[in-house]
């Protein structure tokens, strides 16, 4: 189930060359993306302190201030669109496709720990009942979430199913 964990498409192996860039070249792309989300927040007249760093392999830029919510928007949406807008910028730079993960104002983190406690307790339910569990429909970066949590619990299983905006987790006993 490699190909559905992080809701996007299974690589080959010269398709995935682009993460394993250098940590250089992946804080290149971090500088890129928040050189493009500083000039969306003057465009915006909006204050916020802009962080760039490399986590876990892939860059990353964290946008911290105060009146920042109308950028994560409802359930993240205009945080996801913000997001590839600033992964277009790099690719329009670098010629690479990037992961980048924007956060605004802590939102991801904040909903990581939500989703931890929405996948342990369809673990729960299943272990109790032996019925699959279907979940909500989510995003990629939320499926990605409950997957992580859900693959590190023996005795249960998850996987992807629908298209977007439907593409919804149904967690199950494990075989």
């Amino acid at each position: 189930m490699a190909a559905l964990v992080d809701g996007e498409p299974e690589e080959t192996e010269a398709e995935s060359a682009p993460s394993r860039a250098g940590e250089g070249d992946l804080f290149r792309q971090s500088e890129i993306a928040a050189d493009y989300v500083e000039g969306l927040l003057d465009i915006l007249d909006y204050d916020g302190d802009i962080d760039e760093l490399v986590s876990g392999g892939r860059p990353v830029v964290e946008v911290v201030g105060g009146r920042l919510q109308n950028l994560v928007g409802q359930r993240g949406a205009t945080l996801e669109a913000l997001q590839e807008l600033a992964r277009l910028a790099v690719f329009r730079q670098t010629g690479t496709p990037s992961r980048l993960l924007l956060d605004v104002g802590g939102y991801r983190a904040n909903r990581r720990k939500e989703l931890a406690a929405v996948a342990r307790n369809a673990v729960e339910k299943v272990k109790e009942h032996g019925e699959p569990v279907r979940l909500e429909p989510m995003s990629a970066f939320e499926r990605k979430c409950v997957h992580d949590v859900v693959n590190a619990i023996d005795g249960v299983e998850s996987e992807s199913e629908g298209v977007e905006p439907n593409r919804r987790i149904v967690v199950r006993p494990a075989d």
